[in-house]
């Protein structure tokens, strides 16, 4: 339950960031994807089942704003999120550089994503290379923004220590047994 509050705030606090901070701090007219990243850093922590079910519900926090049509970004958020989740089994986990990485690499894979699934429902001007640009832009600016975001993130996902239904469940059997 607590990590679920937690989520559920991570996903707020990155749609506030998203469109009100992030709007403001473009590069090249491009900002970074804050919920993209917080979804790369529950896959990277949880894997690929958990990375698709908060890869969806923060993607449709996002559309919610955006202009495009409804569900899209959920959709390249949620095959974001499976995808690093299925590559993050074979990821060593001590590398001080893996959150700028996976933040780059997972930004160019969902931008991809984004660019060819809105083509193939009709957004016209998303097989470009203004829409390519845009991509590796905000690529680069995932994995800017990816050390600052992973931490928080990984906290918010972690099951808390001790306490929880199974802990009491199994803690009773060890009274009665």
């Amino acid at each position: 339950m607590i990590r679920r509050v937690r989520l559920g705030f991570v996903v707020l606090v990155a749609v506030l960031l998203q469109t009100t901070v992030f709007t403001h701090l473009r590069i090249e007219g491009v900002a970074p994807e804050v919920g993209l990243v917080c979804v790369l850093a529950v896959a990277y922590e949880d894997g690929a089942d958990s990375g698709a079910i908060f890869g969806f519900v923060m993607g449709l926090s996002m559309d919610l704003f955006a202009p495009t049509p409804f569900g899209l970004i959920a959709l390249t958020y949620a095959i974001t999120g499976y995808a690093v989740g299925v590559f993050q089994a074979g990821i060593v986990r001590s590398s001080p550089f893996l959150a700028p990485i996976l933040g780059g690499v997972g930004g160019l894979f969902g931008g991809l994503v984004f660019i060819s699934v809105g083509a193939l429902v009709g957004q016209s001007g998303f097989l470009s290379m203004a829409s390519l640009k845009t991509v590796l832009i905000a690529a680069l600016y995932d994995a800017l923004i990816a050390p600052l975001v992973f931490p928080v993130v990984r906290w918010a996902a972690r099951e808390p220590e001790g306490g929880g239904l199974r802990d009491w469940r199994a803690l009773r059997s060890r009274r009665n047994g």
